[in-house]
């Protein structure tokens, strides 16, 4: 079979235009892994079975291992504050501030807009991203739904474990993962440049190696790890033998593992990853039988684990290159049907419903989705900054209904991927799921309340300096249209669009409420300036 396997990779590999792959199995306690093609497209040095790839966001399931751990030992809990261990912590909202739990960064239902700033590449980086985190907006309320957090919630987690342990996460991971499970290929850090594969991006003549190495150290515990396709299925052992190692160690208590994989929050775009995110794990439903896994990509990078305990089965997916959806696909059916796995559900049919109801702006600092329905046909417009790959800034894709709220989007680079549209209110969604995260509706044109907030100030410096950091920190689609001051200083008037009253209430009171007095009043767009008297 193997053999027959090996070739069938190096077909796809030169369909694909990725330079390498290597691939693990892992079978009622027996791993057989091979690699194909080349770990660098200049050098054209062959891939091995040991040879090392960045594993991108599957480092989350690594990291969520080792804080189960502390849970395990009693020093951690997944449901207590995570001002437990770091006091300081705060961000915009006092409500987040104050309820953060670990299982909320784990299952990433946190809402925290990723507004770490550059916390550099020392030693203190995850220090520094809390820190830095303090006036960070919410994109959704703490717990109301699922929505990935590429870095964040994994560096708050990770700032956590080094507070318990005493020591750096990349300590923490070594002492408490890669060293029990005997891991020579797993690191943190740069990988030993003598097994280590090179990135490429695909472009239109092919692989190139890609100008970026690594990922910025902030993504550490969310992102940061390298590996081998043995040592992903190492790890995946843990996770289905009930919390111990292949000679027998045990990692974890059996209930650690039981919750890791049974906590889990519904996820709104089901066809996307899953229907369900766990611990560390994002859940699938491939024909009625639950698979368990985690992807991950850097920028040259792709990495993929599927586990389905019923057939007592692990696959690890590496490649210099990617991802690819269609590549992966391919991969899964040349393996796991003749070893008695289920086959990678196909991608939903679309329906005739017109989605035109649904018509607007969703976005996050950086991307924007927008949903028209010019000349009857729906498009999805994907607007991004532009980055160091081969994708353009902007791209028109053509959006078909599913049903109701999801959608399949047809795009003119990638392979066809979906979207879901959810949290409606009088008709209208307020949030879009898309590549698992979340991007809230942008106000429609026109649309918001005027307030006219009035203040009597009692500590002046103090309210200035607070006035201007608040400037930055608006809520998503808040307006600050006027800012005025009293010739003493002592009186302020300043007019903000936003949803409500009581939003720009809270708004101005989170951050200059102990220096002033202020009054609000709502006002008509026409009649806003027409400010009273100070």
């Amino acid at each position: 079979m193997w053999n027959s396997v090996r070739a069938r990779i190096e077909e796809l590999l030169a369909d694909y235009r990725i330079p390498s792959a290597a691939i693990g199995v892992w079978q009622d306690g027996q791993i057989t892994d091979l690699a194909a093609g080349v770990r660098n497209a200049v050098t054209r040095e062959p891939a091995r079975p040991d040879t090392v790839y960045q594993c991108g966001s599957m480092t989350k399931t690594w990291t969520a291992l080792a804080f189960m751990q502390l849970v395990d030992e009693g020093k951690a809990d997944l449901d207590e504050p995570v001002r437990t261990h770091l006091p300081a912590f705060r961000v915009a909202d006092p409500e987040v501030s104050e309820g953060l739990t670990p299982r909320h960064l784990l299952n990433h239902t946190n809402g925290i807009e990723e507004a770490y700033g550059d916390p550099g590449e020392d030693d203190d980086v995850y220090e520094r991203m809390v820190a830095n985190i303090a006036g960070a907006p919410q994109v959704f309320p703490l717990g109301h739904t699922h929505g990935y957090s590429a870095a964040l919630g994994y560096a708050i987690l990770a700032r956590v474990m080094e507070v318990i342990d005493g020591e750096r996460w990349d300590a923490v991971m070594r002492r408490r993962l890669f060293a029990p499970l005997g891991l020579t290929g797993t690191s943190t850090g740069p990988a030993d440049p003598d097994r280590a594969s090179t990135g490429h991006l695909v472009g239109p003549d092919g692989p190139v190696i890609s100008p970026v190495p690594r990922l910025p150290r902030a993504f550490g515990p969310g992102g940061g790890i390298s590996s081998t396709a043995r040592d992903v299925l190492t790890m995946a052992h843990v996770l289905l033998d009930g919390g111990r190692a292949p000679d027998g160690t045990r990692v974890l208590s059996e209930q650690a593992i039981t919750t890791m994989l049974e906590s889990r929050v519904p996820v709104p775009d089901a066809y996307g990853f899953g229907p369900e995110w766990a611990l560390g794990l994002m859940v699938s439903d491939w024909h009625g039988r639950t698979v368990y896994g985690h992807d991950g990509s850097t920028v040259g990078h792709s990495a993929r684990l599927r586990m389905i305990p019923d057939a007592g089965l692990a696959l690890v997916l590496l490649t210099n290159a990617g991802p690819r959806e269609a590549f992966f696909r391919e991969v899964c059916d040349a393996i796991l049907p003749e070893l008695g796995g289920p086959a990678i559900p196909e991608l939903p049919r679309p329906t005739t419903e017109s989605p035109s109801r649904y018509e607007g702006v969703y976005e996050r600092p950086g991307t924007r989705y927008t949903l028209s329905a010019e000349d009857g046909r729906p498009r999805l417009t994907y607007t991004v900054h532009p980055a160091l790959t081969a994708e353009p800034e902007q791209r028109i894709c053509e959006l078909l209904p599913v049903d109701d709220t999801q959608f399949l989007v047809i795009d003119p680079v990638e392979d066809p991927w979906t979207i879901a549209l959810f949290d409606v209110r009088d008709g209208v969604p307020q949030y879009l799921h898309a590549d698992c995260r979340v991007f809230p509706r942008a106000p429609d044109k026109g649309a918001g309340v005027h307030v006219v907030a009035v203040s009597t100030v009692s500590d002046a410096d103090r309210f200035w300096d607070a006035l201007k950091s608040a400037y930055g920190q608006l809520p998503r689609g808040a307006a600050w249209t006027v800012a005025v001051a009293g010739t003493d200083g002592t009186k302020a008037v300043n007019v903000i669009v936003h949803d409500s009253v009581d939003g720009v209430r809270s708004f101005v009171e989170r951050h200059v409420g102990p220096y002033a007095t202020t009054e609000y009043f709502e006002a008509d767009a026409a009649n806003a300036v027409g400010l009273p008297a100070v």
